[in-house]
């Protein structure tokens, strides 16, 4: 492999040619998937390539990693299994014991773990607003507070938190700070950059892009003994992405840029739209001026607020569920940040003790047609 690109070029162009990376033995722009386990040892045991196993590492798995350390301007970045992976493994890092605050709302089953899961670990958990400052500066615990959870904007009610704000009580008070950055991407936030110490993503959202690929990344502003310790784990517990997947992972990037700006472009103006319609009670996108977090929001998001908004609908939950079945071109399906636009009723994915209201629909804007999405989505309004 040559590393052929410019020091000078934007995160866009990097990612859109992956690094510029050639392939040596071909000349090929795109590179080969090592999927390799084992490899062989130098004449003198050592192994001068740094390639041992496949569990720890992996070349293609690194190649990923290049691209999501330059898009977050991260010291280094680690690509696991899923975002699940990803999110549990900065827990698992902790010690017993350690003290965490994470979001009343975020998403669920990142929630759940850390009720139900985490606590059997010795976590002490701490739930509150993070988009209130003074909030997250009342729940901190100098000395026992080692870790803030962020998740902005936040699933599935897309509140914004102030990242710059937030990282600086909580460094005062001696914790790190994690920001789920799933949503807003890299192109439009970039939480280290805000004083955030490690971020997270779920990968198979918006950096893969074409609901293929299951996969978690994190990055990190220092290579500190914290991050060594989360790595060490992925190496033991086998959390790495297989090649494949990472492979997939890095063609999608190659246009993430442009499917983001296509996203947020369709969400602003089905925002815009659906928030004169009868039938909706609220519309909540980060975009709208009227949003509460809309004033962060519009300064630590550049370029745009994000394909992800929620709709109140004044029928209730009948009418939410009954909207959702009548659509023809929106997919009624988990998950977000794909090509194709996807509607769901959260309500009845979460289940008891969600903070989602009933009434509400979450919505994961696409690249097709504005027009084509508004009007099928009026007309299941509308019935």
């Amino acid at each position: 492999m040559t590393n052929e690109h410019n020091p000078d070029w934007s995160r866009r162009t990097l990612a859109a040619q992956a690094m510029g990376h050639i392939d040596e033995a071909s000349r090929a722009v795109v590179l080969p998937i090592h999927v390799a386990t084992t490899f062989i040892r130098d004449p003198d045991n050592a192994y001068s390539t740094g390639n041992i196993y496949g569990r720890p590492d992996n070349l293609t798995v690194r190649e990923a990693e290049g691209i999501i350390a330059a898009l977050e301007g991260a010291a280094e970045a680690m690509v696991l299994g899923s975002g699940m992976s990803a999110a549990t493994a900065v827990f698992l890092a902790l010690r017993p014991g350690d003290h965490v605050i994470a979001p009343e709302v975020m998403y669920w089953g990142l929630r759940h773990w850390l009720l139900h899961e985490a606590t059997e670990w010795g976590l002490r958990i701490d739930l509150v607003d993070t988009s209130d400052v003074a909030a997250v500066k009342a729940a901190l615990r100098p000395g026992e507070t080692k870790l803030v959870w962020l998740e902005t904007p936040s699933n599935p009610m897309w509140s914004i938190t102030d990242i710059a704000a937030v990282a600086a009580v909580a460094h005062a008070a001696g914790a790190r700070v994690a920001v789920d950055s799933t949503c807003a991407t890299p192109v439009l936030t970039r939480p280290l950059e805000l004083g955030a110490d490690v971020v997270m993503h779920s990968a198979t959202k918006y950096l893969n892009g074409h609901s293929d690929v299951i996969a978690g990344a994190l990055a990190t502003r220092n290579k500190d003994a914290f991050w060594a310790r989360i790595r060490r784990n992925r190496g033991i517990l086998g959390q790495i992405l297989a090649p494949l997947e990472a492979y997939m992972l890095i063609r999608g990037m190659r246009t993430l840029h442009l499917r983001v700006k296509a996203a947020c472009d369709n969400a602003m103006e089905l925002a815009l739209r659906l928030s004169n319609h009868q039938a909706i009670s609220h519309v909540l996108y980060p975009g709208l001026p009227e949003h509460p977090g809309h004033d962060v929001a519009k300064r630590q998001m550049q370029g745009g607020f994000g394909g992800m908004l929620s709709i109140r609908l004044r029928g209730g939950e009948a009418a939410a569920i009954a909207c959702a079945a009548k659509v023809k071109l929106w997919k009624r399906a988990t998950s977000l940040g794909g090509v194709e636009s996807l509607i769901e009723h959260r309500g009845s994915i979460e289940g008891a003790g969600s903070p989602c209201p009933l009434d509400l629909l979450r919505l994961s804007a696409g690249i097709e047609d504005t027009e084509d999405l508004y009007r099928d989505l009026a007309a299941a309004l509308a019935e």
